[in-house]
């Protein structure tokens, strides 16, 4: 991609670190160098600015600063920025040097790609592009120049930040220059001079077109009229050029490319998804099919049947200079009077030779001339030819910018909208052309009514998931802020409870909007009421936000009759509402004392036992008739379990 120019920094050491080796191409805005950073041991593209943007001090300014943010965009499929700097009234930027083609280098040599291919070369650029997005970063200036397609490794996308600090500058630049900038200029960028991630998709979509049918989807006689087709007119099919596209190619394009850019994917990320989508469900026949470009008789504009340029090389971004039919112009004669109705001009041959007839042949001839003069007077004064100027309408209402622009039935009142922050909904922002400008009677002039800030409610999501609000969310232009969990009585876990700005507020595009996700009922302490009372156990538990309910009583001889034995669970935490098992005490089981006097000692002991008895033995000298002589208690009833002493002798 090198050139046979030469440079005359060729061969010189800038900023005292970048030996110069040979000149690459040349752009509308720098030249593109080829240098070895002298330090690191690396060749680097080098960018040195227009002598007329380095002089300009906003300029450097502006470009010092975007440079610096475009440093800090890293990612596989963007040009890095590694350095910039002035030296000696130059002002270059050092990039990474990518040995290859540019796309645009690419469709002028190849016409019309395959689907595959065409593909194959867009989505790494909205690979890049959406990281920059993402990272808050917008190109400004995406176009085929901009896309390098090296021999080996990832296709990158050129130019952030060199892009946002000249986009003013671009529209002063030679026709060559500035036809390959305004083709893929969205129509906010032509008509305000603002832009936003949406702006980069349209460009994108543009840059598919050209990709899939070998021709650039807007073209013009010059850049204004160009830029004017941007604003008012819609972009062509591919497969209006192409034959046995699929349609979905001719939805993507069209997609990316409307007009109004809330109709557009809201940046390349978006629309990345979206392409990946379309590819994923096209087959191979499709994806692989050599393109049948459809002929056409408007040449280079529809459809590439002729070439339009040529791509003055570089491993970095290259201007394409495209040539420029060439008008007809109207000839004047004499005074300013013109042929009226376009026949052969009246020469001294023609005149007659003979003197009677000339008296004749000389008043037809004054004749002529004041029919001509008369003619060209009524034509530009009052006629089809004659001009008037565009009126100031800005900060009108709609209505009476339609009767300023309407008087006297000169020009024709076209109007679109668009959000402003500043101009209240329905005043006028501006117009296009601008005021003051020359038309011609029955022109359009279009003006831009203002729908007042950009304003997006935020929608009630109360009740949906943290998932379903991303959605409801990216479908009002909104984003999703931060998400928090709090514990809450009313609202199911999983379910937002509250969001931050609160449903029904107006908010900027592309706010962040903070979610408070419920995590259902806050649990509770189960509080320990074994040994208490049933009816102050049962308080407790249902002042702790527990139901409690009662087992079947149970006999105990350690828990005093109506207290709490046991309770289930005994510990931990339940959810509010949820249940306590209590047992409460009968006290002690009555049972009746069995008579074991005259019984052995064996005896006495398992009658006894059987009756649910434990037995304490007592003997008297040692018990030798081994018989029980009494017992304690001895009759009646006593507790079960409790003990029975027995004495023997």
């Amino acid at each position: 991609m090198t050139t046979a120019s030469t440079h005359p920094l060729v061969g010189d050491l800038v900023d005292g670190r970048y030996r110069v080796l040979r000149h690459l191409a040349d752009g509308g805005m720098a030249t593109v160098l080829l240098a070895t950073d002298t330090r690191l041991d690396r060749e680097v593209a080098l960018k040195v600015m227009r002598p007329d943007l380095a002089a300009d001090e906003t300029f450097v300014s502006r470009f010092r600063r975007e440079a610096r943010s475009a440093a800090r965009l890293s990612h596989p499929n963007v040009v890095p920025v590694f350095d910039q700097g002035e030296d000696g009234g130059q002002v270059f930027l050092a990039m990474e040097y990518v040995e290859g083609r540019t796309a645009r280098a690419v469709v002028d040599a190849e016409g019309a790609l395959t689907v595959r291919a065409a593909l194959d070369v867009l989505e790494p650029v909205l690979t890049g592009l959406a990281a920059a997005h993402e990272a808050g970063y917008i190109h400004r200036d995406v176009k085929p120049e901009n896309i390098l397609i090296p021999d080996r490794g990832a296709i990158k996308v050129a130019d952030f930040g060199l892009a946002r600090a000249v986009t003013s500058q671009t529209t002063t630049a030679e026709d060559g220059v500035l036809f390959g900038t305004v083709a893929y200029l969205s129509p906010e960028q032509v008509e305000r001079g603002i832009a936003d991630a949406r702006s980069d998709v349209y460009a994108c979509g543009l840059i598919l077109f050209e990709l899939l049918t070998g021709g650039r989807a807007v073209d013009g006689e010059s850049p204004i009229h160009v830029a004017f087709q941007h604003v008012h007119g819609s972009v062509p099919l591919p497969s209006e050029r192409v034959a046995d596209l699929p349609s979905e190619l001719d939805d993507l394009v069209a997609l990316a490319t409307a007009r109004d850019p809330d109709e557009r994917p809201r940046d390349a990320g978006a629309y990345l998804a979206e392409l990946q989508r379309v590819r994923a469900g096209l087959s191979a026949q499709e994806l692989d099919r050599r393109p049948q470009v459809v002929p056409s008789d408007e040449g280079d504009g529809s459809g590439r049947t002729s070439r339009g340029g040529a791509a003055r090389g570089g491993g970095a971004a290259a201007t394409v200079a495209h040539p420029r039919p060439e008008r007809t112009q109207a000839i004047r004669t004499g005074d300013g009077g013109g042929a009226a109705g376009g026949g052969a001009s009246t020469t001294a041959a023609d005149l007659p030779s003979t003197r009677k007839r000339w008296p004749a042949a000389l008043a037809a001839l004054l004749l002529v001339a004041a029919l001509a003069v008369g003619g060209g007077w009524w034509w530009t004064q009052e006629g089809p030819g004659s001009t008037v100027l565009v009126p100031d309408v800005t900060g009108l209402s709609r209505a009476d910018a339609e009767a300023s622009v309407t008087q006297d039935g000169d020009l024709s009142y076209v109007e679109s909208t668009a959000f402003d922050e500043q101009v209240p909904k329905g005043e006028v922002i501006t117009s296009n052309p601008p005021v003051g400008t020359e038309l011609s009677k029955g022109s359009d002039v279009t003006v831009v009514v203002s729908k007042g800030p950009e304003r997006y409610e935020v929608p009630d999501l109360a009740g949906r998931t943290a998932a379903q609000a991303r959605t409801s969310l990216g479908s009002r232009h909104l984003a999703l802020g931060t998400t928090t969990e709090a514990y809450d009585d009313e609202v199911p876990a999983g379910e937002i409870v509250s969001t931050s700005p609160a449903a029904g507020t107006e908010v900027k595009r592309d706010a962040k909007v903070s979610l408070v996700v419920s995590k259902g009922p806050e649990p509770v302490a189960v509080p320990t009421v074994t040994g208490q009372g049933a009816e102050a156990a049962t308080t407790a538990i249902e002042k702790a936000g527990l139901e409690a309910t009662r087992a079947d009583d149970a006999y105990s001889t350690t828990v005093p009759k109506g207290s709490v034995i046991s309770q289930s669970p005994s510990s931990g935490t339940l959810l509010p509402g949820e249940t306590v098992t209590i047992t409460v005490s009968k006290g002690p089981e009555m049972v009746a004392v069995p008579s074991v006097e005259g019984l052995s000692r064996s005896a006495a002991t398992s009658k006894l036992q059987a009756a649910g008895f434990k037995v304490s033995v007592q003997t008297f000298l040692g018990g030798p008739l081994d018989e029980v002589r009494a017992s304690r208690p001895s009759g009646g009833t006593a507790p079960k379990g409790s003990t029975v002493t027995i004495l023997v002798v």
